[in-house]
Parts: C-alpha cells; structure tokens; sequence
C-alpha cells in the first residue's frame, strides 16, 4: 500500500463509501410521487415534426466524395438547359456570359518566357523553332538588360527549350531539366496546357 491510501481519511472515505444507504420508507414513497406526477414524454409527432427534426448523419469519405460527385453533376447539367443551342440565354432566364472559346486557335497556347540576367543579346531555342538561335530573339524588359522576355504561341503538351545569352546556351533556372540532349547539356522542361501560360 502506497502512503496515500495508508492515511486515515481515505479509510474513513472508503468506510462510507461501502456502507448501505439506508431511507425511510416515507422519504421513499415521496420521491416516487414526484416521479410519477411528472407527465410522460409524447411519443407522437407529427409527420412534419419528424421530418424537420435534426438528425446526424454520417457518410464514409467515398459516399461523401460520391455525393459531392452528384451535385456537381446535377449542377451542371441543369446549366445545361440554361442556354440555347446558338449559345444565347433562354428567355426568362437570368442573362450569363458564356465563355469565348475561339479567342486561341484550338491548338495553341500563348506561353511567355523571361529571363533574368545581364546580357547584351538574348533568345529562345526549342523544339518549337528548329533550335534556331535567331528564330526567336528575346526583347530588353529593362533599360540595363536584366529582365529579357518573349511571348509566343505554343501548342499543348511538352517543350524542350533554352536560351541562347551571348552566344552561349543556358538553361532556365526556374523550370524543370530534361535528361542530356546527346550534346553534353540538358535542356529545360516547360508543360502547356490549354489557356495562356506565363
């Protein structure tokens, strides 16, 4: 036994604590009184009150991600019958614009390259211009020729590329290499999708 519960008190409270609870019969004929004047809980509701009453509900991650899934659906295709088939908003209908989809050609994407660095000349090679070092000269964003940049149409999907900083091929520090090109460097990677790139 520890010293805690050797003390005196702790006896004395363990003391109490097992002996019975001995109450008058009156005191107990009172309590249950009490207890049964007291109304029983309505057991019938109506159909509305059930119906409006709180309720938790719990979902597993996959019937969660299967029921966001299904708003999203219906969501969008009741957008669906929003719109005419020339593109124009039904009558009755709240005016929406509808997304342009002819301002880039379907297959290419505008993409803008920057380089930082002092140069006295700057272009862009790729597999997009024959690796051609004055296909695409890159133009002065600043007086001192630190910031260099060219925007172009590229079409989707991967882009081996580098730049070409006075005669002399460098990668882009800011993107991703692609393995050695056989010629004793890497090239930089760049990824385009659909929409302009920066």
């Amino acid at each position: 036994m520890t010293e805690a519960e050797d003390h005196p008190y702790v006896e004395w409270i363990a003391r109490e604590a097992r002996r019975p609870v001995i109450t008058e019969a009156a005191a107990r004929a009172r309590i249950m009184e009490l207890v049964r004047s007291e109304p029983l809980p309505s057991r019938r509701q109506t159909v509305w009150g059930r119906l409006l009453q709180p309720r938790a509900l719990t979902l597993s991650p996959l019937a969660s991600a299967a029921l966001a899934a299904g708003l999203v659906g219906i969501g969008l295709f009741t957008g669906l019958f929003a719109f005419r088939r020339d593109g124009l908003v039904k009558a009755g209908q709240p005016s929406v614009v509808a997304p342009s989809v002819a301002a880039l050609p379907a297959s290419d994407t505008v993409v803008t390259f920057v380089f930082v660095g002092q140069a006295s000349s700057v272009s862009l090679v790729g597999d997009f211009n024959g690796w051609d070092a004055k296909a695409t000269p890159m133009k002065k964003l600043t007086p001192q020729g630190a910031y260099w940049s060219v925007t172009l149409p590229l079409s989707v999907g991967r882009h081996l590329y580098a730049f070409v900083v006075d005669s002399q091929w460098v990668t882009d520090q800011h993107a991703p290499l692609a393995p050695d090109d056989g010629f004793g460097r890497p090239n930089s990677v760049r990824l385009v999708g659909r929409g302009s790139s920066l």
